[in-house]
């Protein structure tokens, strides 16, 4: 039974490391795309880090309590709330946890100046291993090929990720 409960918020853990990723990343790449410092970088990654994830958590919460209310015909029961709050908080902590590996590496450039030239070359490195997991993740959830799924979240977080490079780049002269 305990697998079960598990897999059951494996879901939530999937999504919201994937969205966390995806978004985090595209910041990076958008700030780098704009020839923006590291700090700018750092700033607006650690906003989306606790802001989105919040969000998510949130929007996952009233989400899974809708479905319960719907289900029990608006019947408050405590297993029903509890079911949300564990959503919420799988998808809180997935988000805050896959979404900060785009970051690591211009955390670890404050440390460790070696890194500093590399820094986004070892966020794209990191990012990707990071999709390529997840996206393994998602297919054992849907029962789908692994090695399909990963290189799916790896394109779509690719994506992603060009097309904030390119916004960067192409407003970057407004500043």
């Amino acid at each position: 039974m305990e697998k079960k409960v598990e897999k059951k918020y494996l879901s939530e853990f999937v999504y919201g490391g994937i969205d966390g990723s995806v978004t985090t990343f595209a910041i990076v790449a958008g700030v780098i795309g704009a020839s923006l410092s590291s700090t700018i970088i750092l700033i607006l990654g650690f906003a989306n880090l606790f802001a989105d994830g919040f969000s998510m958590a949130v929007s996952s919460y009233l989400s899974k309590k809708s479905q319960f209310e719907v289900a029990t015909k608006h019947v408050k029961q405590y297993h029903s709330r509890k079911k949300p709050i564990n959503s919420a908080i799988a998808t809180f902590i997935s988000f805050i946890l896959i979404g900060f590996i785009p970051l690591l590496s211009f955390v670890l450039a404050y440390f460790i100046p070696i890194i500093e030239q590399s820094k986004f070359t070892y966020s794209i490195i990191l990012t990707g291993i990071a999709f390529l997991v997840i996206g393994g993740f998602r297919g054992k959830i849907a029962n789908k090929s692994p090695i399909r799924t990963s290189l799916e979240t790896l394109v779509m977080g690719g994506i992603a990720a060009i097309i904030a490079f390119t916004i960067g780049f192409l407003l970057k002269n407004l500043i």
